[in-house]
């Protein structure tokens, strides 16, 4: 009997090994990197399949910022969306509240 283990992983690259300067905390400690999704056998990763999109990320300070230097705000975007029926919040994806099972 053979068991295969093998499925896509995301793996997040450097493409910039020179630090830029963060705008929310100052230090210069931002790379830009990008989250790929590989082929895995054995969870040992063998070749890409999907490219993601580029971010730059502080190491200090762990803010996310687009390419362009824009912060992106994950949080926020949680806090914003919230369930018209119990006021819970739900991610923007989704289309029905995963606490009351109501339409959004």
């Amino acid at each position: 009997m053979f068991f295969f283990i093998g499925g896509i992983q995301p793996k997040t690259v450097v493409l910039d090994k020179q630090p830029k300067s963060c705008p929310a905390c100052g230090h210069i400690e931002v790379y830009l990197k990008r989250v790929d999704h590989y082929l895995s056998v054995f969870f040992i990763p063998l070749f890409p399949v999907k490219k993601g999109i580029l971010f730059l990320v502080c190491e200090n300070c762990s803010t996310k910022f687009d390419a362009r230097g824009i912060r992106i705000d994950v949080e926020k975007e949680w806090e914003e969306r919230k369930c018209s029926h119990c006021g819970k919040p739900v991610a923007p994806d989704f289309i029905y509240c995963p606490y009351c099972s109501k339409t959004l």
